[in-house]
């Protein structure tokens, strides 16, 4: 299973003492690469004593200094966008630490003296989320900043996706049943965005559809009204979470009553799991596998992203 081979390498790291003490975190990477600093940004929220920033883009934020840790995740270790903000990184004398497969990113971390962790290279970025998740959760809990006892809820999600697998492969094509022929519409609570993003990501390239999502309680202000628009060709997913905060489960029931009456095709998907790590692993291995079964119904390759391909093609042109 990639999460032990992970869980693996990311306990044998070994990571330089940072010069200064952290005040901020930045985590840096795109696509299969960047979605999981989005995941640990939000598992950081309640835990970590220091902000957590996260950036998809070419430039890095103001606050970046040399008491700032920047976490560079790129699994081809080519991402222009991450190799970029890399450089500004080390101008900028912040702690670096890149996680990586090889690449420029893996030159210029060697260059520089800088951590890295090197991950098994040659898969797509979106089918190695457990190496780069697992290492940025080992990464901080090694620097403190998460509890130790992260490392032991990783090790615990890998028993329970074992344990699991059946049930989640079932309830994942169950779901994608579901979403055949409509257009997916992702909800979740605050603090879980990334999962959504995640599933999201996953039916855009595996399944090739488009679709979107949003987070609640922000959209009890903004898309809910969008709703008088909606129609019974939308099929809502809702990620859901046995404990979450009442005012939250609240509004759901709310909300439920108010799509319902406009499309009947609403399911919603519970995590499994005590901690937050745990949750976040099942529902992300249940999306991953139901993006998986609806590229199958849709009868497309699932590896295949030539359009993306060309998009690099093109920038590599300039």
């Amino acid at each position: 299973m990639q999460l032990e081979d992970a869980l693996r390498i990311g306990k044998s790291a070994q990571l330089s003492k940072p010069k200064n003490e952290i005040g901020n975190v930045l985590i840096s990477g795109l696509g299969g690469s960047g979605i999981g600093g989005t995941i640990v940004s939000e598992l950081a929220f309640g835990v970590c004593h220091v902000p957590v920033s996260v950036t998809k883009g070419y430039f890095i934020p103001e606050f970046v200094n040399e008491n700032s840790l920047v976490i560079i995740s790129s699994y081809s270790g080519n991402t222009e966008e991450t190799l970029a903000c890399m450089e500004q990184a080390i101008a900028k004398k912040a702690h670096v630490i890149c996680i990586t497969s090889g690449g420029k990113i893996s030159e210029l971390a060697k260059k520089n003296n800088l951590d890295q962790i090197n991950i098994p290279g040659g898969n797509p970025p979106r089918s190695c989320l457990g190496y780069s998740l697992v290492q940025q959760i080992c990464i901080f809990t090694k620097l403190g900043l998460l509890p130790d006892k992260s490392v032991a809820e990783l090790e615990n999600s890998i028993a329970l996706l074992k344990n699991e697998q059946n049930p989640i492969r079932k309830e994942a094509e169950q779901l994608a049943n579901k979403l055949f022929g409509k257009m997916p519409v992702i909800y979740c609570t605050t603090n879980n965005e990334g999962i959504a993003i995640r599933f999201r990501q996953q039916l855009n390239e595996n399944a090739k559809i488009l679709c979107w999502h949003h987070v609640i309680p922000e959209m009890n202000h903004n898309e809910l009204v969008g709703w008088a628009g909606g129609n019974d060709e939308i099929s809502v997913v809702l990620f859901r979470d046995q404990d979450e905060y009442e005012r939250n489960n609240y509004r759901i029931n709310i909300n439920k009553e108010i799509i319902s009456k406009i499309t009947p095709h609403f399911t919603e998907v519970f995590s499994k799991g005590k901690s937050p790590i745990e949750k976040s692993i099942y529902l992300i291995h249940l999306g991953d596998w139901a993006s998986l079964y609806l590229a199958n119904l849709r009868g497309v390759d699932s590896i295949e992203v030539n359009v993306i391909n060309f998009l690099k093609g093109e920038l590599s042109k300039k």
